[in-house]
């Protein structure tokens, strides 16, 4: 990939001084009586990648806007580089943009596109040539400066996004679901060219998504939404080994979540009971709570395991197949244990030659080290959409 001066230091592709980080400090806003969000607080260090996370109608995009500057905030503050722009209109913040429909102007050809922001900031024409020059060949699009944007693919359409975002130099980029209006091949693609583009610039991103895929790839940490505030924010492998509750555990990967009461725990592990028998055992997480005994038991997908290779964990039972779903590298096989329980389980086709029916017989266990408790609170089914399509008896 070509290079790109950020500065005109000619330092080269990076230059750490131009890079800051942002602080978002009780950050509310209110419409009337409607909370979009409530005292959102965030940490974001010079040059990290940090997703915003969440449902349609969390707060994650009214957090977006407030930093670009389109929304004013009904409390709180906002600060880059440890100075306040909460009070400053959106073109004095020198924040770098790409919307989800990519707000191209298409009279305009890609160059003039991409050099609008220069001539916004009255650059001298001949550092605007150099400069959209150098954001073309950036984001592989050098030998389509003079095409209009209705000329261009929508993955080409958004590399002309980020150009422009780029090109004048800022020192924070937001994107608004950027990927939302791709298919699925060119948005796995373009998540593959947002990484490669951020190792090698090294600029702050904020990210918004509901798409906990591109989450987890592109990241260094995530802030998951929800009701209008963070409600756990960290490393992508922390988030999903960790959840903080039942809402994230749903909302971040596949999983099977069974709610039940807390029966016995040693140091090890706990014992949670579903129903009038049913027990299973989790690994114990220090610090965990279960307000009057009630917890959630979190298994993911990929760790249950059938057949043979169930044999000998601590965690088996013995069950019927209600569903099975071929997704071509794995299967997905829905199995009933107890007289209600549903458990999820996702075999890779690699790893087995075994091939069940529904209505089949089949053993099904797990090691207790790969199931966690969560807490059975600060949960929301109604925001949680399809993760839990097979998670166990519907909570």
């Amino acid at each position: 990939m070509s290079h790109l001066v950020i500065s005109t230091n000619q330092k080269g592709l990076r230059d750490d001084s131009n890079i800051a980080g942002i602080e978002l400090c009780g950050l509310t806003k209110h419409y009337d009586t409607t909370v979009a969000t409530h005292d959102v607080n965030l940490h974001v260090d010079p040059g990290e990648f940090v997703t915003f996370l969440g449902p349609s109608g969390s707060g994650k995009t009214t957090t977006l806007m407030m930093i670009a500057g389109f929304v004013i905030p009904s409390a709180g503050d906002i600060r880059i580089a440890n100075k306040s722009i909460v009070t400053l209109p959106p073109h004095k913040r020198n924040i770098g943009m790409v919307f989800q429909n990519y707000a191209l102007f298409p009279h305009l050809d890609v160059a003039r596109n991409v050099a609008f922001p220069l001539e916004m900031r009255h650059v001298p024409k001949s550092e605007i040539a150099k400069r959209v020059e150098g954001a073309l060949k950036l984001v592989k699009l050098q030998n389509y400066a003079n095409r209009r944007p209705r000329e261009l693919s929508g993955g080409q359409q958004q590399r002309v996004a980020l150009a422009r975002a780029l090109v004048f130099h800022p020192p924070i980029l937001l994107l608004d679901e950027p990927l939302g209006a791709l298919d699925a091949q060119l948005r796995e693609e373009m998540k593959y060219e947002l990484k490669q583009l951020h190792l090698k610039i090294g600029i702050t991103i904020l990210f918004v998504t509901h798409d906990q895929q591109e989450a987890l790839t592109l990241s260094d940490r995530v802030a998951v939404f929800n009701h209008g505030t963070i409600v756990q924010i960290g490393a992508p492998t922390d988030l999903y080994r960790y959840p903080a509750n039942r809402f994230v555990a749903s909302f971040i990967g596949k999983s099977n979540l069974l709610e039940g009461k807390v029966v016995r725990r040693d140091p090890q592990s706990i014992c949670i009971r579903l129903g009038e028998t049913l027990e299973m055992r989790a690994s114990y997480r220090e610090g965990f709570r279960e307000p009057n005994n009630s917890a959630v038991y979190l298994l993911r997908t990929e760790s249950v395991r059938i057949g043979n290779a169930a044999v000998g964990v601590e965690n088996q039972y013995e069950g019927t197949v209600t569903a099975v779903f071929y997704a071509g590298s794995a299967t997905e096989y829905v199995i009933r244990i107890g007289e209600e329980w549903l458990i999820s389980a996702r075999i890779p086709a690699t790893e087995t030659d075994m091939r069940l029916a529904v209505g089949d017989q089949v053993r099904v266990g797990w090691k207790p080290s790969d199931a966690l408790l969560v807490e059975a609170d600060g949960a929301d089914s109604s925001a949680v959409g399809t993760s839990e399509a097979h998670s166990g008896q519907q909570i």
